[in-house]
């Protein structure tokens, strides 16, 4: 899952990318209304987490435009603000919830993961169950199945997977997987992605996992 923060508070903005991509998440941030709104609009992300005070462009005004524009991505509203004129413009403009300053970062993982449960089960987006075979990936409890057994991955193992399943048939390539499960600015090593494709070989079945040599991976949908 990709999720886009758009807070002109750049300590707040950081700490919750952080956060959220200790949980899983691919993770971009801007600071700016105007940027914000043309990478939502650019960008194929999952959920837009949007304070509603920013420069360029307001929130609300954000949040308009994308709904005006036909997109349908999943948005958390944050503002310091409690009045009740504010949440009804909040909402009235497309967001999908609110929540106000100072929160508890597990109330908004909370929020977010029941956002894009609500996403997934109310035909929005994909079924939130991919089913592979004897291999099911339920994407919104985050847990994976092997015939009867359990297997306990990592969030990032847990990503890694999801991103070739949603994709299952056709083929990842390496920047495709560094873009969505790190995110757009990571600079590490991009070996990074074989290292977690031979995990999920070793705790899953080799076979699941073809490597299309010089392109990328493939999830098998036919298995024996």
């Amino acid at each position: 899952m990709r999720l886009l923060i758009v807070e002109d508070e750049k300590r707040l903005a950081l700490s919750l990318a952080k956060g959220l991509t200790a949980e899983g998440y691919a993770v971009d941030v801007v600071h700016d209304g105007r940027e914000g709104l043309h990478r939502a609009t650019e960008g194929t992300y999952d959920l837009v987490i949007l304070d509603i005070m920013l420069p360029g462009l307001n929130g609300y005004r954000v949040c308009a435009a994308l709904r005006a524009a036909g997109h349908e991505v999943p948005i958390l509203m944050l503002t310091a603000k409690d009045g009740e004129y504010d949440e009804a413009e909040g909402l009235d403009t497309g967001a999908d919830d609110y929540l106000t300053k100072p929160f508890s970062y597990v109330v908004l993982v909370a929020r977010i993961k029941a956002l894009l449960r609500r996403r997934a089960q109310g035909g929005g987006g994909a079924s939130p169950v991919q089913v592979h075979g004897d291999l099911k990936i339920d994407t919104a409890a985050r847990r994976v199945f092997l015939a009867d057994d359990e297997i306990a991955l990592t969030a990032k193992e847990f990503a890694v997977l999801e991103q070739l399943a949603v994709r299952a048939g056709e083929v990842v390539s390496k920047a495709q997987m560094l873009e969505h499960v790190w995110d757009f600015a990571y600079e590490g090593d991009p070996n990074i992605v074989e290292v977690y494709i031979s995990t999920l070989r070793r705790k899953l079945r080799a076979e699941l996992i073809r490597t299309v040599r010089g392109v990328g991976y493939r999830l098998e949908t036919e298995q024996r």
